[in-house]
Parts: structure tokens; C-alpha cells; sequence
């Protein structure tokens, strides 16, 4: 089913969105890193950010009819050394019909507009390094690399 790019519209998520994100949450891992997460945990911290946007901000890429095609979440991230927020894109997923067509810019200028008027300093985003399409995306973008390594230490 082909959807008009003009009557697609991105809203803040809401609590009857949860099962959609659930779902594309689970498919984003599934696509970006091969991934299985368990949908228990991920309903948990999805609902979690839906009851209290400090842990994550939701918006929703929806058609006319409100069917969500796909999301988008950031989360921010206090900055001492400039005294403001960088806003990190958590998870972005638009369903594979739907790719390929301006959808992820949409998504990520919802973002950086909620950002802007709140007065963050910048977007930021880490890439499963063997997700070579969401880098060419994200760089046809205007994302570079940061010259930073993303380090982890289990616990």
C-alpha cells in the first residue's frame, strides 16, 4: 500500500501507541544489529518513557487515518561544559514499505525541532557500526562522526 508522503504527519507518542513501538523497537534491533530483544523489557522501558518523557521523548510517524509507519525516540543528555542538552536519537525505525521515500529526514526533523525550541545544543546518534544503510542515511543527513568511541563496561 502506497501512502502519500504529504498526508503522513509525525505526532508525540501516546499510551495506545505502545504495542506499534513494542513492535518496531523489536524489529529496529532485529534489522540493525540481528538482534532479538525480549518484548517484556522492551514494553517496560517503552512505558516507562510514555509515563514520563525524562527517560525519552516518543514521536509516532502516522498516515491520515492515525496507522503509525513508523518512530522515532531521543533522549537528552546534560552537558556541563556547555550548559545545555545534546539530544541523543535513541531508536529510529520506519517499516520497510515505507523506506526509501524522505521519512527518516521527517522523523529527525521533528526532533531537532522539539530540540531547537528547547534549547539543545545538538543531535546526536550512535550506528551499529555494520548498519552500513543507516549510515549512508544518517550522513546523507548531515551526520558526521564525532570523533568520539563508544566504550561499555558490563555490569
Amino acid at each position: 500500500m502506497t501512502v502519500s508522503k504529504e498526508r503522513l504527519r509525525v505526532r508525540r507518542a501516546r499510551p495506545d501507541d505502545l504495542d506499534a513501538l513494542v513492535g518496531f523497537a523489536a524489529e529496529e534491533a532485529r534489522d540493525a544489529e540481528g538482534a532479538e530483544k525480549q518484548t517484556a523489557t522492551l514494553r517496560r522501558g517503552i512505558a516507562a518513557a510514555l509515563a514520563d518523557e525524562r527517560l525519552g521523548r516518543y514521536c509516532v510517524l502516522v498516515d491520515a487515518a492515525d496507522r503509525r509507519l513508523g518512530n522515532v525516540s531521543a533522549v537528552t543528555e546534560w552537558s556541563n561544559w556547555h550548559a545545555g542538552f545534546y539530544w541523543w536519537v535513541q531508536s529510529l525505525y520506519i517499516e520497510p514499505a515505507h523506506r526509501g521515500r524522505g521519512l527518516t529526514a521527517r522523523l529527525l526533523d521533528a526532533v531537532a525541532e522539539e530540540a531547537r525550541r528547547q534549547g539543545g545544543l545538538d543531535l546526536r546518534l550512535y550506528v551499529y557500526s555494520q548498519n552500513r544503510r543507516a549510515l549512508r542515511a544518517y550522513e546523507k543527513l548531515g551526520f558526521r562522526e564525532a570523533g568520539y568511541r563508544i566504550l561499555i563496561r558490563e555490569l
